[in-house]
């Protein structure tokens, strides 16, 4: 299943309406520039991170950042959040700090907001989503995922859940062909005529051809869709804007079902899946 979904550039307004940190009670429709960091490098001293919402205002910036309450009780989830918010508020700064003294007031902005998509004992999932504005037509989408195993206190990592070329090659064809036919959907809708449809298809096939080549770092963004039992029955791939798509396409979501999965899940992971 593909889902899409627009971004919203976040303004002024927006800042105000972020600070409630809001849950998802489903997992969400709706990468970022940040990566999240490498498996062991998570600090010994994450048992001390805070995580607090924030707003600044000057002249030259706005930065809006909320977190959702039940992450802060996960000591090891909270300090890959507060990374991934220092690395996207350092970029903005830098860019800040670019402009110059003599820089007419912009301001440029960061908007990300964190919500809970899952929390049961054994899985929980938060979502990051904003955009940071240094300029240009629009903003720069901010997309991650965090999947939190609190029995293991690890994050659940791709290349550590997928530890094949092989699978990673099936995940790829699943993802790519969904994409594929979502893609020629939203082209019939638009009633090109032939060539103009032609030149579209082959554009946006090509960045869904590279955006979903077998290798886990395209594929580090997503998230559980729980069975009833609480098990995961498939996993929900978010592809942020320009990776399998143009800019106006927004983000993009595909499940993937624990069925294609499984086979190729690392053992030590397969008790996380509902049977097929």
């Amino acid at each position: 299943m593909v889902k899409r979904m627009s971004r919203s550039l976040v303004a002024v307004a927006l800042l105000a309406t972020m600070l409630p940190a809001c849950q998802r009670e489903q997992p969400g429709q709706a990468t970022a520039p940040v990566q999240h960091p490498a498996a062991g490098d998570l600090p010994g001293e994450a048992v001390d991170v805070v995580l607090e919402d924030t707003i600044e205002t000057d002249p030259r910036f706005i930065i809006g950042i909320s977190y959702p309450q039940p992450a802060r009780q996960y000591p090891g989830l909270a300090a890959e959040l507060k990374r991934y918010s220092d690395a996207a508020r350092g970029e903005l700064m830098e860019a800040v700090a670019d402009m110059g003294p003599d820089a007419a007031p912009a301001p440029y902005d960061l908007s990300l907001s964190y919500t809970m998509v899952v929390e049961t004992p054994r899985i929980v999932a938060v979502a990051g989503d904003g955009s940071s504005y240094t300029g240009g037509a629009h903003g720069n989408p901010l997309v991650a995922r965090f999947v939190w195993l609190p029995e293991r206190d690890e994050l659940l990592r791709p290349e550590e859940l997928i530890p094949s070329a092989q699978g990673w090659a099936i995940v790829s064809d699943h993802v790519a062909e969904q994409l594929q036919a979502a893609l020629s959907q939203r082209v019939d809708a638009d009633d090109l005529d032939p060539a103009e449809r032609a030149q579209v298809v082959r554009s946006a096939g090509k960045m869904i051809e590279e955006g979903t080549r077998p290798d886990p770092d395209n594929f580090r963004q997503f998230e559980p869709v729980l069975a009833p039992d609480g098990r995961i029955q498939s996993l929900r791939f978010v592809f942020p804007p320009y990776q399998v798509g143009p800019y106006a396409d927004g983000v993009q979501e595909v499940e993937v079902p624990a069925s294609v999965l499984l086979p190729h899940v690392a053992p030590g992971y397969r008790g996380l899946f509902a049977p097929p």
